[in-house]
């Protein structure tokens, strides 16, 4: 969807959606990156620090009882205030029984011209983590974290059946049109080899609109444990989707194609390095 700055209407939305998807038979909802707000990294603002807020606290609260009144397990996307002066962009999931499992702080900060995320957030502590929710264990990463298939290989090793990418990415202002379609093209492909990789599908949520210099491209998709597209949203409108997703579909590809298997984990060692000179 996109966002208002009106952060009370942006929650009543989602929530209403939330219902909406339960009564159509949802059963795991995720929200896009910082569902809560605009997209507010576009400029560096001290006066954007008060858009955060604790988690959990009142939203997690809030959402909490959703879950719990739709049976569904909701992935929400927020900023988060730990402290004064620290704060991080942070997903917490919440059971369909209404339970708070935890949280997920983004590892990966970019720092680009409308995407100034290294002013807002410290780089998460928390580590890769899975969520063992009611209906399937889930992978949480948050958008720039798409780009390095090392967060997707160790949330998949841990035993994620499936990864959420809770996202904003968008277009800048008067960029060239083949350009626009590189780089969602490149975006999506990433995606998708983590899911061959892995052999986990894989499911991306991103915003829509204009907010600042940036259209925001949508184009949230759920690839398959072999990468095929099963879904795509379209790249401006407002949509809701479910998709049914396979778990027994995903045992037979890894089956087939045993990456995991046929890891040479002793030879691995150099990935530690921020790159290898002679």
């Amino acid at each position: 969807m996109s966002c208002t700055n009106d952060k009370s209407e942006n929650l009543a939305r989602s929530i209403a959606e939330i219902k909406q998807l339960a009564i159509k038979g949802a059963q795991i909802i995720c929200l896009q990156e910082l569902f809560l707000t605009p997209y507010f990294c576009y400029e560096e603002n001290l006066a954007f620090f008060d858009l955060a807020e604790a988690i959990p606290g009142k939203t997690t609260d809030i959402l909490q009882e959703v879950a719990r009144e739709t049976n569904t397990v909701i992935i929400a996307s927020l900023f988060e205030r730990r402290a004064a002066g620290l704060y991080h962009n942070t997903t917490a999931v919440l059971d369909a029984d209404g339970s708070y499992l935890g949280k997920y702080r983004k590892m990966h900060i970019p720092d680009d011209p409308g995407f100034y995320e290294k002013f807002y957030f410290t780089p998460g502590d928390t580590g890769y983590r899975i969520f063992e929710t009611k209906y399937a264990k889930i992978g949480v990463l948050i958008c720039w974290d798409q780009w390095y298939p090392e967060a997707a290989r160790i949330t998949s090793l841990m035993g994620a059946e499936m990864l959420f990418y809770p996202t904003a990415i968008g277009w800048e202002k008067g960029e060239a049109e083949n350009i626009n379609q590189e780089q969602y093209l490149a975006w999506q492909t990433i995606q998708r080899s983590h899911a061959i990789a892995n052999g986990v599908p894989v499911i991306a949520v991103n915003r829509v609109g204009i907010e600042g210099e940036t259209t925001f491209w949508g184009g949230s998709f759920v690839a398959n444990a072999m990468g095929s597209i099963v879904y795509q949203a379209p790249f401006e409108e407002e949509v809701s989707h479910i998709q049914e997703i396979d778990l027994v579909e995903s045992e037979q590809y890894r089956r087939v194609w045993p990456f995991l298997r046929d890891r040479r984990i002793d030879s691995y060692a150099p990935i530690l390095k921020r790159y290898i000179d002679e």
